[in-house]
């Protein structure tokens, strides 16, 4: 009989625990008599051997699980193949490969079906540990379900837990824009999450300038539209130009007596890095080698860049990165989450290896998309219309 292993891994995104939930009520629905466990913190539980049972009592309420953020499985950034971090955890013992103690503890718990939830990391990791498995002649079905905020991974069009973190940083900026008129001359930075991709970025401003237009105001008392609005949009795929910018958003500030900038906290990244390394600074990273973004500090850096040239009253940076991301699903996330984990079922009753996504190579038709295609870095389009049509109507063009 088959036996069904759960995993969340990286950092969290709206679509976790309604993921699991999801899988879980796709086999009690489908196959109820197979056995369900699930790591606990992602790889780490898997290296340590830790882990919950799915009891029948959890299945009976796995849908309380799509009303809430986060993991309740718990996460954690663990890289098999960095043998050296992964010891440094306590994880493994010095001299063990984490690779081979990871797919021993999937042999002894007799799992032969394997479905992570996380960004392209987390799934390629698991394809190694198939690929490992099945040179040791034990077959191992691997699914993926593609959870990134940053919607950044070939080639799928659209990540889960994306649309909710955007509509969550835009009712984020809605409460912190009013700190506009808590002083005269008011610079309000809002950092969003984003290393190489502006996706998220993008998406946030564009809806809460979607959310704006509902709204209604009353210049005569000060309650205008401009200086709500959004006055800058950075993002990692475009050139920024600080002393172009500094000209242009001049002019607003001592028109509309505020300026409010959205940035990704990736956006200045390679500045930030090479004057930090200038000063001699150890540039933090983590086990994947990518650089510490919450110790780099984009928003910061942007409005130390900008406050005194504008000549701000003061500058206030915000981040609404913990805030979107681990928000409960929303209504579009849960219909594209319901599709994926009864697609992933299927797959996995087909023994059919890969992760389950909306695949932009083939008409964004849900399928399994084999590992091979997977992979990380996909940049925003910034030449899209919706986006090109906001940098033009902000004066950004």
């Amino acid at each position: 009989m088959e036996k069904v292993g759960i995993l969340t891994s990286g950092g969290l995104a709206p679509c976790l625990s309604a993921a699991v939930g999801e899988l879980i009520l796709q086999y009690t629905k489908i196959s109820p008599q197979v056995e369900i466990i699930a790591y606990k913190y992602g790889y780490q539980g898997l290296l340590l051997g830790e882990s919950f049972t799915v009891t029948p009592e959890v299945r009976r309420c796995a849908h309380r699980l799509l009303h809430f953020g986060g993991s309740p499985l718990g996460n954690s950034r663990v890289k098999l193949t960095n043998i050296k971090d992964c010891v440094k955890k306590g994880l493994v013992k010095e001299g063990e490969d984490p690779q081979k103690v990871a797919a021993e503890q999937l042999v002894r718990d007799n799992v032969t079906i394997l479905h992570t939830i996380g960004g392209d990391d987390t799934n390629t990791a698991a394809a190694d540990l198939a690929r490992y498995l099945e040179q040791h002649n034990y077959h191992l079905t691997v699914i993926g379900l593609p959870k990134t905020v940053d919607n950044d991974v070939y080639p799928i069009a659209q990540s889960l837990g994306a649309v909710t973190a955007a509509e969550a940083g835009a009712i984020f900026f809605e409460h912190i824009v009013s700190e506009m008129g808590a002083n005269p001359r008011m610079l309000v930075v809002h950092e969003v999450m984003g290393r190489h991709c502006g996706w998220l970025t993008a998406a946030t401003a564009l809806e809460y300038r979607h959310r704006l237009a509902k709204s209604e105001f009353l210049p005569d008392i000060g309650l205008g539209r401009e200086q709500h609005d959004i006055h800058a949009v950075y993002i990692p795929e475009m050139e920024l130009d600080i002393e172009r910018e500094i000209a242009r958003l001049r002019p607003i500030m001592d028109q509309v007596g505020n300026v409010n900038v959205f940035i990704s906290e990736g956006a200045g990244m390679d500045a930030i890095v090479a004057e930090m390394e200038l000063r001699g600074e150890i540039v933090e990273r983590d086990a994947f080698g990518h650089v510490r973004l919450d110790k780099i500090q984009s928003g910061q850096w942007l409005a130390s860049c900008l406050a005194k040239r504008l000549n701000a009253g003061k500058a206030l940076v915000q981040k609404s990165g913990y805030f979107a991301r681990s928000s409960a699903a929303n209504v579009e996330d849960l219909r594209m989450i319901h599709e994926s984990a009864a697609c992933a079922v299927d797959a996995a009753s087909q023994r059919c290896s890969g992760v389950i996504g909306y695949d932009e190579d083939r008409g964004n038709g849900l399928s399994c998309i084999d590992f091979s295609r997977i992979r990380g870095g996909k940049p925003y389009d910034i030449h899209r219309d919706d986006f090109h049509e906001m940098l033009a109507e902000i004066g950004q063009k």
